[in-house]
């Protein structure tokens, strides 16, 4: 088993307490865990693909323009990631198994090289993490169930700004897809 980390969308917006679409602090609560994520895969030098979403602002062919308010916007404070996780990333950023993606859909895979990138590096196995549960990191889990990876969710490491739906995604991810929830 080779495995990658998968970081979805932990920008400002997505987690700070001012963000433009903050799941606030349930994603707050899970930084240093995933802080401690990317220190154990890169102490393991196994591969770490951060997936940023965004947008242009103003987009009116863009679909999630009509579900939410702007957020994610390119070239804003609010795209960067949260916290501490922004220092991390800037002293790893150069290391040969570190990427950034940008990502214009809920799914990581959808319009990116990131499946390319894992068969390349014979990775068979993806550890997600991020925000939200029940939409970013579901669609990205569904589409690498898809694409035949095995699946790891570290439910500490995951959140959402609705807690019925993060439930349910982490019951989903285990009963329909067969993902391992720890």
């Amino acid at each position: 088993m080779k495995k990658a980390l998968i970081i979805v969308d932990y920008s400002n917006d997505f987690v700070a307490t001012d963000g433009k679409l903050t799941c606030g602090e349930p994603g707050q609560e899970i930084e240093q865990n995933i802080y401690d994520k990317v220190e154990e895969y890169k102490s393991n030098q196994d591969s770490i693909f951060y997936l940023m979403d965004y947008h242009h602002e103003n987009d009116p062919y863009h679909p999630e323009t009509k579900l939410f308010p702007p957020h994610n916007i390119i070239g804003t404070e609010g795209r960067d990631l949260y916290n501490t996780l922004k220092s991390q990333y800037e002293e790893i950023q150069d290391f040969k198994n570190v990427f950034w993606l940008d990502k214009t859909r809920y799914s990581a895979f959808f319009g990116t090289n990131l499946d390319s990138l894992l068969r390349e590096r014979k990775i068979d196995t993806v550890e997600i993490v991020g925000v939200c549960t029940d939409i970013c990191v579901l669609h990205t889990a569904v589409d690498a169930y898809n694409l035949n990876y095995k699946i790891i969710i570290p439910k500490n490491c995951v959140a959402s700004f609705n807690q019925a739906g993060h439930d349910w995604a982490l019951t989903h991810f285990e009963n329909s897809i067969g993902a391992v929830v720890e």
